[in-house]
């Protein structure tokens, strides 16, 4: 019987801690033209990182129609480094695109609900 109530009082305690997390934020980002159309993304982000389960998986470039043109894949967590910064290079941006949005994702909370914008002025 107290070994079931422990066991109960864990999955509560281990359901409560990865859903304080919370959704990951998008801190800053910037872009910088490396050739005609091509640019080098860097964006920061801040996310209560828990562990395998829990932690900011990757973001996006999307462009204003909705168009992905570039995803940075976040291998691991990052549980002692917040916020932290990771860059994606060779982003081919259609011509007439001025801006973009940053969406970030985590593993447990999907896509978080704020986005980011960057404007691609020379």
């Amino acid at each position: 019987m107290i070994a079931s109530l422990r066991m109960a009082i864990a999955g509560v305690l281990m359901t409560v801690s990865a859903s304080t997390a919370g959704e990951v934020e998008i801190v800053a980002a910037s872009a910088r033209q490396e050739a005609d159309g091509v640019y080098r993304f860097s964006v920061a982000l801040r996310h209560a990182d828990t562990g395998w389960d829990h932690y900011a998986d990757k973001w996006d470039i999307v462009a204003p129609d909705g168009t992905v043109l570039g995803t940075r894949v976040l291998l691991h967590p990052h549980v002692r480094e917040q916020p932290f910064t990771r860059s994606l290079s060779g982003v081919r941006v259609p011509k007439g695109v001025k801006r973009v949005a940053i969406r970030a994702h985590d593993k447990v909370h999907g896509y978080a609900k704020r986005s980011l914008a960057v404007d691609l002025s020379p």
